[in-house]
């Protein structure tokens, strides 16, 4: 966290978009990295924990602060909502569109809660693991099967001195991303194949591979 969370938060500060990922081999501890396990808390909870002592230092008549809080899936070319009820996703998954003003791509229809503490943030974080696509391999009994990011809006509401109010804005997205090995390593049987430089430039110009007829995304 002291080498990675604290420049991902310090960016959120000063209104630039961040995003943080975790790539590599199943088993090799990226959800342990980004999530934890139990009392050792990872990269997220702790980068959330040290955003909320922020706000509560720094707020004041003059400044306050709003912050958003979602979790997604990426599996088998489907963005899910980690949020919503399992039983209730829609067919196909949900619909990554481009806002046609600001050039931004959104997920179109992805819960985004507003959350003032962490202990909120770690419910949700909870109910987001709990409903993730994993399946055993080889390698890890419970082996995530899809990229899985949590995005955190970060507003910054300032009032001058004749009572304008501006919004900076950033957002923080931490990334765990499938494993990257290969079938026949691991036992996997949906593996998918993309060149993490790629992936995280364009995500849109990742290659889909077919192993042994099984379709993939990365």
């Amino acid at each position: 966290f002291n080498d990675l969370g604290k420049g991902v938060l310090q960016n959120a500060y000063d209104g630039y978009n961040t995003s943080l990922f975790a790539y590599g081999q199943t088993g090799a501890g990226k959800s342990y990295s980004m999530v934890g396990y139990g009392p050792n808390k990872g990269i997220v909870p702790m980068a959330f924990e040290e955003l909320f002592r922020y706000t509560a230092a720094n707020e004041s008549d003059n400044l306050k602060f709003q912050v958003t809080f979602s979790m997604l899936e990426i599996y088998m070319e489907q963005v899910e909502d980690l949020l919503a009820d399992p039983k209730l996703r829609k067919k196909g998954g949900l619909k990554v569109r481009q806002n046609p003003k600001l050039g931004r791509f959104y997920v179109d229809g992805l819960s985004k809660v507003p959350v003032a503490s962490y202990e909120e943030i770690a419910n949700m974080m909870d109910t987001g693991t709990a409903n993730r696509t994993v399946a055993a391999t080889q390698m890890n009994a419970t082996s995530s099967r899809a990229h899985t990011v949590v995005t955190l809006q970060f507003d910054q509401i300032i009032t001058d001195g004749s009572g304008a109010k501006t919004t900076k804005q950033s957002e923080v997205n931490l990334v765990d991303l499938a494993g990257s090995e290969r079938a026949g390593s691991t036992g996997a049987l949906i593996v998918a194949k993309c060149g993490v430089a790629e992936w995280q430039s364009d995500a849109s110009k990742c290659l889909v591979t077919n192993i042994q007829g099984q379709r993939g995304i990365a």
